[in-house]
């Protein structure tokens, strides 16, 4: 799908003030979004993070195995010639995975494309938002934390484009485990669509924005995004859930464990008072 649209975001401040929305530039945010290109795209990137190095070993590659477990005839079984072999318990694997590289290279002008339409898909969404400038004489989390809770983002995954390096920006957005820093010329289609939200700073994108006076906030209560679950949380959930049921059915079960003896002592004595009171039999009865 491609049309040309004059596309527009809104504006805010470092600190979270609201700005007039703010005109995006034609290129690259002419409109247009190509699905296939992002995919493959994303698909190449995912690949060329492998490392490859994963190696099972040969029948060739085990120790041992060099001579053979029984001679060939006159014993009533199956010849064998190595213990070694991909059918005995600690053979070599067949086909098993050898090192390898898994890189993808995708044209420039695919590359271009695909990040071009993942930027388009996010400022269509309205995802996309315009910060003024992004000045840190010093590295500070909380200032970027802010920020977020001003926007209302804190609990989504937020991708910062700034206006070149910046280092102190992205040292203090590392500690933010859903928000990644980076420059604008950097990010890719994968670090596009992986966010939930893009915060570009104005000069990136070719905008000179006048500075606006900060409205007068007091601290905004950051949302705590939540922990993906892990498979280890949640066996160990499981496990404790499964612990807190046993101890349960225990401490119902001991009450009646120990009324057992009592019960049976009490029935004891009657017992025998009753034998005692049975009169005796005489002899030739």
């Amino acid at each position: 799908m491609s049309e040309t649209t004059t596309m527009q975001a809104k504006a805010f401040t470092q600190g979270g003030t609201a700005r007039d929305a703010v005109a995006l530039p034609a290129t690259p945010f002419d409109g247009t979004v190509h699905v296939p290109v992002m995919h493959q795209a994303v698909k190449a990137y995912l690949a060329n993070q492998r490392q490859g190095t994963h190696a099972t070993k040969t029948r060739h590659w085990v120790t041992g195995g060099n001579q053979k477990p029984w001679k060939q005839k006159g014993t009533g079984r199956a010849r064998q010639g190595s213990t070694r072999a991909p059918h005995w318990p600690g053979g070599g694997t067949v086909f098993g995975p050898q090192p390898r590289s898994y890189e993808q290279e995708l044209p420039k002008g695919v590359k271009a494309l695909a990040r071009k339409s993942a930027l388009n898909t996010r400022a269509r969404e309205g995802n996309l938002m315009v910060i003024d400038r992004f000045e840190m004489a010093a590295p500070k989390t909380s200032a970027i934390a802010q920020l977020l809770a001003r926007l209302e983002l804190s609990a989504k995954k937020v991708l910062i484009l700034t206006d070149g390096l910046k280092r102190s920006v992205w040292l203090s957005g590392r500690n933010l485990p859903n928000v990644h820093v980076m420059p604008f010329a950097e990010a890719s289609t994968y670090h596009v669509l992986w966010s939930d939200a893009v915060l570009v700073e104005a000069g990136a994108i070719g905008q000179a924005l006048a500075p606006v006076a900060e409205t007068a906030t007091g601290k905004v209560k950051v949302a705590k995004a939540a922990k993906p679950k892990t498979e280890k949380a949640v066996k160990a959930k499981r496990e404790a859930t499964a612990d807190k049921k046993a101890k349960a059915a225990k401490a119902k079960a001991a009450p009646a464990a120990k009324a057992a003896p009592a019960a049976k002592a009490a029935a004891a004595p009657k017992k025998t008072a009753a034998k005692k009171a049975a009169p005796k039999k005489a002899k030739g009865e």
